[in-house]
């Protein structure tokens, strides 16, 4: 699934795809365009407390529970033992935006940024196996790949990348 305006983050734990990927929001938001973000977390997570009403809900079995405030809001989707979606399934489900950034999904077939940083949990190139990451940013010289690369606090530079790539 390759959509244009659709650009990954991806990198092992701890590489830094969190910090690039709120620079870049932050980045793309200050030049006017509206952004979206998909975090994939490989953990089993939970963004309501135990004891809301909402949290509440699910337990008592609600398969979804919209939060809605004057603010905000928020759907939860208990899978309830079903497969975790796909992203295809997810990016349908965001209002439109004018830039989607994805964070994790190492295996989806979107164009990527690989984030390496010394500090991280492996320090296994991801780029070599996979043909979708057109770039790497690391805190460190990359000398091994034919890829761009930049520095990884250059957002700046990565940001004028990724709207080059995406056509934005």
């Amino acid at each position: 699934m390759i959509i244009s305006r659709i650009f990954g983050i991806s990198g092992w734990k701890n590489s830094g795809k969190t910090g690039l990927t709120t620079r870049l929001v932050e980045e793309f938001t200050r030049r006017g365009y509206i952004v979206s973000t998909i975090k994939h977390a490989h953990h089993d997570f939970d963004i309501d407390k135990p004891g809301a009403d909402s949290y509440r809900h699910r337990q008592a079995g609600a398969q979804e529970v919209a939060i809605v405030s004057g603010t905000r809001f928020a759907i939860m989707h208990e899978l309830r033992g079903t497969a975790e979606p796909s992203l295809a399934d997810i990016v349908p489900r965001l209002a439109p935006c004018d830039l989607l950034l994805i964070e994790g999904y190492k295996n989806e077939p979107i164009p990527k940024i690989e984030v390496r940083r010394l500090q991280a949990n492996q320090q296994i190139p991801l780029a070599e196996r996979d043909p979708y990451i057109i770039a790497i940013a690391a805190d460190h010289p990359v000398t091994d790949s034919r890829l761009a690369t930049f520095d990884l606090d250059d957002t700046a530079a990565i940001a004028d990348f990724i709207a080059q790539t995406t056509g934005l």
